[in-house]
């Protein structure tokens, strides 16, 4: 039987209780992994996610592009923002992409020695669902939050996930987290989009004139793409 845990902030992320190999699947669905599936769906060929502005910066000074925000401002340096909305252009097609955020990259530095990283969001839930039963091994959902803290949107995504792989055989929850997290779910499934609203992070984007993208990044199943990590590279597990 594989466990499914739940880390509802990075900062608990040494206190995980899940034993031996398992898969991380990291979750910033406002707005890191959202915009990394959209990124894949519209054929980036890789995404290198960097934890400090200064290995962008260098990263950057070689010629690659760079996606890059703090607090959700885009870096003076950077080609582009967080937005979903900036990887579906056709000018990032085949490209390698440099990725550096405030919350999003950094737990995937945290998580990078795990047996395996998946990026999970509302966007590619059926595909990485899919995935995972196929992986056949415990599983750690990691939300990214707000600056090591909980926050509502990674947390219900986390339920809507885990709603999905109980109902195979092989799976079964193993922390009151988990539990807290198909709980809110339950009550934030009917509009999402609307229980959003109570989040803090919806409110940082709102006023700084980001929350276009919000709608999209509710929409169930928009991609089929698993973005894994695979020598501290992103890629897309299903090409």
């Amino acid at each position: 039987m594989n466990t499914i845990e739940v880390c509802l902030t990075p900062k608990l992320f040494d206190e995980i209780i899940t034993k031996g190999n398992y898969i991380v699947v990291m979750v910033d669905i406002l707005r890191a992994s959202t915009s990394i599936c959209a990124a894949f769906a519209n054929d980036v060929k890789a995404i290198i996610p960097v934890a400090s502005l200064d290995e962008a910066r260098e990263y950057k000074k070689k010629g690659y592009l760079v996606a890059s925000e703090r607090d959700g401002k885009v870096l003076d340096f950077a080609d582009f923002g967080n937005s979903a909305f900036n990887f579906m252009t056709k000018d990032v097609v085949g490209t390698t992409i440099v990725y550096s955020t405030t919350n999003g990259t950094q737990a995937i530095d945290l998580a990078k020695h795990s047996k395996g990283l998946a990026i999970g969001a509302f966007t590619n839930l059926s595909a990485l669902t899919t995935y995972l039963i196929h992986q056949n091994s415990n599983i750690v959902i990691l939300c990214s939050g707000w600056k090591n803290k909980f926050n509502l949107e990674d947390t219900i995504f986390a339920g809507a996930l885990i709603e999905r792989l109980i109902l195979d055989a092989h799976f079964k929850m193993d922390c009151d987290a988990a539990e807290a997290s198909l709980d809110l779910w339950k009550m934030a499934k009917d509009n999402p989009l609307a229980y959003v609203e109570k989040a803090a992070h919806r409110h940082r984007l709102k006023k700084l004139n980001l929350d276009d993208v919000m709608e999209y990044t509710f929409i169930n199943d928009s991609t089929h793409v698993v973005p894994i990590l695979k020598d501290n590279i992103l890629v897309d597990a299903l090409k």
